[in-house]
């Protein structure tokens, strides 16, 4: 065979991959709308059925954030093995159903019920769903892993842009039972999914990219090795990166679970105001991951995991000071735009630290640190706003948390092959500096 004979089927392969996108962010687009939350959290709070406090109005969200850490770890082990489009079915079907569920829960008495069908189903079900087309699209985009990974994920952040005016309708004609609204929302979720991921598939054996050479100097370098799961276990760059990912979760889902309410107390918006600013921050949490994905392949990884902890911060600072509505906009736009970002860059960057043929395990497991972060941030703004409203004690501790947060990324670097010429073979630097 020929060589131009033996690169014609990835050219082939190579040109489809771009429909494998487009379904890809129709998935992630109907399992991204748990981003709307806030919207159900301020009518939860406000019902007459249900009248939650907002501790009691976070945590369905939290347990949805916190389940979806049990669905990639199982989803990412499958999917590396059996191949992505069963386990993004069947993650669609369950988060869908769990949505209709949630719907059945109608007061006071039945917030366990929400907590269940709302977080633990459907949360379950976004796990699985979610991590696969993250590790299928590294695999069909290993010359362009950073832009990939945000597009991959760009669709989970904007799909709160049409959820939430949409679900602000829904919950004004059910005011007294905003949770009417998860029934026509989960029907919406579950056909979306089950189109976007009957197109699933992995690359052909053999398949390449024509023309590409991981690259392995650069701002952005290849470890040259595909790492299994336990053996990435056994680096610490797998727990740097983990924290990494936790803190800038922490940070931006703070905001993300009080931004309806947040909108009102602090810069005076209305309800319906608050929740069309909420789906206008969702277009920032989705555009992040793709921005400082595609950014962080000319500056790099870490130095984009520095300047989205540390814009943050700032952000945070300001915001409780924010009663200008312009003003307190600009800096939540900034907060999702990080936010996002960490998701669109952390997936490249386990990409570079680790290879992509395991991605889903190991890229899923790292989804612990979504989990944790989806539970300590919210918990901690609530639990420091509560009823006095005091929003200047809650984001300065976020803002402390974020900045003291950027020396992690300073500190951690690739795991590096080198030459070892006394022994002759090539080990493994587990520190080494990028070049």
């Amino acid at each position: 065979m020929s060589a131009a004979q033996a690169v014609t089927p990835s050219r082939d392969a190579t040109g489809r991959r771009w429909g494998l996108v487009g379904a890809a962010l129709l998935l992630q687009f109907s399992i991204g709308a748990v981003y709307a939350w806030s919207v159900f959290a301020a009518a939860l709070q406000k019902s007459s059925a249900f009248h939650l406090t907002k501790v009691e109005a976070a945590l369905p969200f939290e347990v949805t954030i916190g389940m979806i850490f049990i669905g990639t770890f199982v989803g990412g082990r499958i999917q590396d093995r059996r191949g992505p489009r069963t386990v993004a079915l069947t993650g669609g079907v369950i988060y869908g159903v769990g949505v209709i569920l949630a719907s059945l829960a109608q007061s006071h008495d039945q917030l366990a019920l929400l907590v269940v069908t709302y977080g633990v189903i459907s949360g379950f079900g976004l796990g699985l769903a979610y991590i696969v087309p993250i590790a299928m699209l590294q695999k069909w985009f290993p010359d362009r892993r950073g832009l990939i990974t945000g597009l991959a994920v760009g669709g989970f952040g904007f799909g709160a842009v049409l959820t939430s005016p949409i679900a602000q309708a829904f919950i004004t004609a059910n005011k007294n039972v905003p949770t009417k609204a998860f029934l026509p929302l989960g029907i919406g979720y579950l056909l979306l999914s089950i189109i976007g991921a009957s197109f699933f598939r992995n690359p052909p054996q053999g398949y390449r990219v024509p023309g590409y050479v991981p690259a392995m100097a650069g701002r952005v370098v290849d470890s040259g090795k595909d790492y299994t799961q336990s053996e990435s276990l056994r680096t610490p760059q797998w727990y740097m990166l983990t924290a990494i990912l936790t803190l800038n979760v922490t940070a931006g889902i703070s905001l993300i679970s009080q931004a309806a309410g947040s909108a009102t107390d602090i810069a005076g918006y209305s309800a319906t105001a608050a929740a069309s600013v909420v789906g206008v921050w969702a277009l920032f949490n989705g555009g992040g991951r793709i921005i400082w994905a595609a950014a962080s392949d000319l500056v790099g990884r870490m130095p984009a995991f520095v300047a989205m902890l540390g814009l943050q911060g700032v952000c945070f600072l300001l915001l409780p000071l924010a009663h200008n509505p312009v003003a307190f906009f600009a800096l939540g736009a900034l907060v999702y735009l990080c936010y996002g970002g960490g998701f669109g860059t952390m997936p490249a960057t386990a990409g570079d630290f680790f290879g992509v043929r395991n991605a889903g395990a190991i890229y899923g497991l790292m989804i612990l640190g979504w989990s944790l972060g989806g539970v300590i941030g919210p918990q901690i703004v609530a639990t420091i706003i509560g009823g006095h409203k005091n929003y200047g004690t809650a984001y300065l501790t976020i803002a402390v948390i974020a900045l003291v947060g950027t020396i992690l990324p300073l500190v951690t670097r690739i795991p590096r092959k080198r030459q070892n010429v006394s022994e002759g073979y090539l080990g493994e630097v587990a520190g080494a500096a990028h070049p």
